[in-house]
């Protein structure tokens, strides 16, 4: 895992992204987006104004996975951070999101944010919701029937929530 490294996306590295994202919706088991999502809405998703997102990558050379870190709501909501995470198919098992997984909590907490939410990981992917849970998530709400599983239909989802610092030490809510 040492060749591997975690940095800010560029531009240079949306390509990759974007196969690994097709890659993903095209399973239809993980996220909302469908393949007739188009390449503009995919790179405003990963990289518009606002977003900020991470690459893990072999030597610099092959993109792994990514992530986003947002803020999970605007104004009095700011304060909890939301991310998403996705990996290529030829790298997952190894232990990739793991790493991106504890980097978007690392990133989180320097950036001031508070807490963090998922806000809609799907019931039967169940090596996220094992990993989540082994970083500290729990799952503080069920979505009945909220997603839309390309072979299974209709099944749950879940909220999964973290404090990222302790609530006796947060700021007061006029700061």
């Amino acid at each position: 895992m040492k060749d591997i490294q975690i940095r800010p996306a560029q531009e240079a590295d949306f390509e990759a992204m974007w196969s690994i994202f097709c890659a993903h919706v095209a399973q239809g088991e993980t996220y909302t987006f469908t393949t007739a999502t188009s390449r503009e809405a995919g790179h405003s998703y990963w990289l518009g104004p606002g977003v900020r997102s991470y690459v893990a990558s072999l030597n610099n050379t092959r993109l792994l996975g990514m992530y986003r870190l947002v803020p999970n709501q605007a104004g009095r909501g700011h304060h909890v951070a939301n991310a998403s995470f996705m990996v290529s198919p030829s790298a997952q098992g190894v232990g990739v999101g793991r790493m991106l997984g504890q980097h978007s909590i690392d990133e989180a907490r320097r950036q001031g944010y508070l807490a963090m939410q998922f806000n809609h990981v799907v019931s039967t992917n169940t090596a996220a919701i094992q990993l989540w849970k082994r970083l500290g998530f729990s799952i503080v709400g069920t979505l009945p029937k909220a997603y839309r599983h390309k072979r299974l239909g209709y099944v749950d989802a879940y909220v999964m929530y973290q404090l990222l610092q302790d609530p006796d030490h947060w700021p007061t809510a006029d700061e």
